[in-house]
């Protein structure tokens, strides 16, 4: 009777934790998937996804010390003052807590700020907050790597 009381809670757990696993994956995904409408927003300087993408109190900070809150972060791209031609992401982690996620990823890229040619490589800290259910972008930090 002991052995099938613990197998039952055993089962009661792993039921517990399968049930509870789908939930975090489709949110890592979303996570995922808002990153990347990010990354594609900045690449093509499209100032409705960019601006959909991130909150009022957005806190952008750049590899060179540079802050940024919504409105100059977008104005920057659009204006092309700060032009990605590409980039590439690798290395990427999503952790998740309540209605808060972190990203890290290392980003290398092709640049053409105020039309001179460059290249980027960085380490890059996102943090994004769960919004009316959408994820939307709070914070950015990068540095040199």
């Amino acid at each position: 009777m002991k052995t099938l009381k613990c197998l039952l809670v055993l089962l009661l757990v792993t039921g517990n934790l399968m049930a509870t696993e789908p939930g975090k994956k489709d949110e890592k995904q979303a996570v995922e998937q808002a990153v990347e409408k990010l990354r594609k927003g900045i690449i093509d300087a499209d100032q409705a996804t960019l601006e959909s993408l991130v909150t009022d109190q957005l806190t952008y900070g750049h590899s060179n010390g540079l802050l940024e809150d919504k409105t100059a972060f977008v104005k920057a791209l659009v204006s092309k003052e700060s032009d990605f031609v590409t980039i590439d992401l690798a290395d990427q982690s999503v952790s998740i807590v309540d209605n808060t996620a972190w990203v890290r990823h290392k980003l290398s890229g092709t640049t053409n700020n105020k039309g001179v040619a460059g290249t980027v490589k960085l380490s890059v800290l996102l943090v994004w907050v769960k919004q009316k259910g959408d994820w939307k972008l709070l914070a950015r930090q990068a540095v040199k790597i």
